[in-house]
């Protein structure tokens, strides 16, 4: 029997005598059975209690060495699985530690590998960013000493336009290029009539224009305004400049249609050409003030620039070449007219010939036919009559001529 249970019958005895001795005292004392039983009860509870207190405390030590005991062996179990467990966990993590220890050496190795080509790969970059750093310096040095140049010669032509003879030369130039690019000759498709100077009113240059026809083209253009405009700073003078440079352009359409350039009498076309040298100026006419070409082809000007102009020429080019061509075409349609004659006399004495080959032909087949067989036979009759007779034929004088011909002379 276990001792919890042994315990708990004590108690129960315990609890059964009390009650005993009580009802014996009550019987004993009945006057004080009342004031008795209180003091019993009391002390039978007061017992009662520490006895339970006392029985707690057994339990309780009971139950704490039962439950030390389970948990100690609870413990040792657990301990020992726990062991077993985390001994098979090491063994399996060991393994897994082991396969885990070889991908990363491998991906150590691949890793090594590409660090390795990316290095090779860093250093050719790095080489080839040095070689093109070079080549970029060299690039932009000589693109610095270009622009230098550029600058030089910007610089240089800017003072050379200053001057307003220098301008026109460069006009004359720009033209000139413009008429060898469209294939003109001069003194076949155009003539210089006077080199450009300062104040005249001569055209510059005439170009041959079908039936006799010239046109005339200026290049003298002023561009002093203009100049000025460009370098101005302040946008009054800017204005300024721009206002007096429109009124030289108005005023030099105005000169150039004199006489000088549309004369009729001299077999001159009804419009002039005035050459600007330069396809921005052309453009900053065109851009402030579109009636200035209004006005100019009203008065029978045409302003030409550089691309314009080769335009216009290719234009005369074609009309003269077309010229020539018809006027070639009619000249060889003459000469067909000419030689349709001659050959209708030809084919009359051609046809007129061959009715005498004809009648010749005629002839000599009469005297091959019937005049040879008249003559032969009274020759055979001879020849007869010979052989007959016994005559020798005498010799042939013609063969005897022709041997002594050709034997030497005595010497």
């Amino acid at each position: 029997m276990t001792e919890p249970l042994v315990i708990i019958l004590v108690f129960c005895g315990g609890v059964a005598f009390g009650a005993a001795v009580v009802l014996l005292v009550n019987a004993i004392r009945r006057p004080d059975t009342a004031a008795l039983a209180e003091h019993l009860a009391g002390r039978a509870e007061e017992q009662r209690l520490e006895d339970l207190r006392a029985l707690v405390e057994r339990m309780k030590d009971s139950f704490g060495a039962l439950s030390f005991d389970a948990l100690t062996r609870n413990s040792r179990e657990f301990l020992q699985l726990a062991h077993e467990t985390l001994a098979r966990q090491s063994q399996a993590g060991q393994q897994e530690l082991e396969g885990k220890k070889r991908l990363i050496d491998q991906n150590l190795d691949a890793i090594r590998n590409d660090l390795q080509r990316v290095q090779g790969l860093v250093f050719e970059l790095e080489k080839d960013r040095e070689q093109k750093f070079g080549q970029l310096t060299n690039q932009l040095r000589e693109t610095a000493e270009q622009t230098e140049r550029l600058r030089q010669t910007s610089e240089q032509l800017r003072n050379a336009l200053a001057s307003r003879d220098v301008r026109g030369q460069w006009g004359q130039r720009m033209a000139e290029d413009v008429l060898r690019l469209a294939g003109f000759l001069e003194g076949i498709n155009y003539i210089k009539q006077k080199a450009v100077t300062t104040g005249t009113t001569i055209p510059d240059y005439t170009f041959f224009l079908p039936q006799q026809l010239k046109v005339n083209m200026d290049v003298k253009f002023p561009l002093d305004n203009y100049v000025q405009f460009m370098e101005a700073q302040s946008e009054t003078d800017r204005v300024g400049y721009k206002r007096r440079f429109l009124a030289d352009v108005r005023a030099r359409i105005k000169e150039v249609t004199t006489r000088d350039y549309i004369n009729p009498a001299d077999h001159t076309v009804d419009y002039v050409l005035v050459f600007i040298p330069n396809e921005q100026v052309y453009g900053f006419i065109n851009e402030h003030d579109r009636t200035v070409m209004d006005d100019a082809l009203k008065q029978k000007v045409i302003l030409c620039s550089p691309l314009t102009l080769y335009a216009i020429l290719a234009v005369i080019r074609q009309a003269v070449d077309n010229f020539s061509l018809e006027q070639t075409a009619a000249e060889m349609l003459s000469l067909l007219g000419s030689f349709h004659k001659q050959w209708e006399a030809f084919v009359k004495a051609l046809e007129k010939m061959g009715k005498r080959i004809d009648e010749a032909q005629q002839e000599y087949h009469t005297l091959t036919g019937t005049r040879r067989r008249a003559l032969e036979r009274p020759l055979q009759q001879i020849e007869e009559i010979r052989k007959q007779r016994g005559i020798e034929p005498a010799p042939d004088l013609t063969d005897e001529a022709g041997e002594d011909a050709a034997s030497p002379a005595p010497s």
